[in-house]
């Protein structure tokens, strides 16, 4: 294994997006390369975390296309992302990537700042997998059109992802925490509907 290589894989995810963002374009299936082993991590943070930034209707859906596909995968286990040839072809041009993460990237390199492996225990075989069936599910909630509703269910995914790609066991457990809270959120948002829907019904049925 060559030192670059090595080097390569040991950048941070702040590092990846300011060399991409030089670029004039790049493949999708190049950046999942640029990414490395550490690929799986990445790409939920970065496909997550725009959805907390002010974007045009329906780009949350967009946006979380890609996490139905590869959340899964983590669950199952998958030792690299795949992607279909369509999506995997598909142009970025380094002025969208800048576009999108230039307002996002002064934060991620303060948390990198005080990130680093711990609680190795969060990880591997289960670690993994567990924290991919809580991405797949919210992934789910991420493209429905509730408004405001995908913050949370975006900022838990990136964190999430963060923490997979750093192997910081202290992230993964805030982004169980909000895991939980999205849960509850919903659980609450949905409780409130059926009770709406109920209300009116009755409303009707009494006219």
């Amino acid at each position: 294994m060559s030192d670059s290589w090595a080097e390569e894989q040991q950048k941070p995810i702040s590092a990846v997006l300011r060399e991409l963002g030089a670029e004039d374009s790049m493949r999708l299936g190049d950046i999942v390369d640029r990414f490395g082993r550490r690929a799986f991590g990445s790409l939920l943070f970065v496909f997550a975390i725009p959805n907390l930034l002010p974007l045009p209707p329906g780009s949350s859906t967009v946006l979380g296309a890609p996490l139905l596909l590869l959340t899964p995968q983590v669950a199952l286990g998958a030792h690299a992302p795949w992607l279909p040839r369509w999506l995997d072809d598909r142009e970025i041009s380094g002025a969208d990537i800048n576009r999108v993460f230039n307002r996002l990237l002064p934060w991620v390199e303060r948390i990198e700042k005080i990130s680093r492996p711990r609680l190795g225990f969060m990880f591997g075989t289960v670690g993994d997998r567990a924290i991919g069936v809580v991405c797949a599910l919210l992934s789910f909630v991420l493209i429905l059109p509730i408004p405001l509703g995908n913050l949370l269910p975006a900022l838990t995914i990136g964190v999430l992802g963060f923490s997979l790609f750093q192997r910081d066991g202290l992230f993964a457990v805030a982004g169980y925490v909000l895991a939980a809270f999205s849960t509850l959120l919903l659980y609450l948002a949905a409780d409130a509907v059926i009770a709406g829907v109920r209300l009116l019904v009755n409303w009707l049925g009494g006219a």
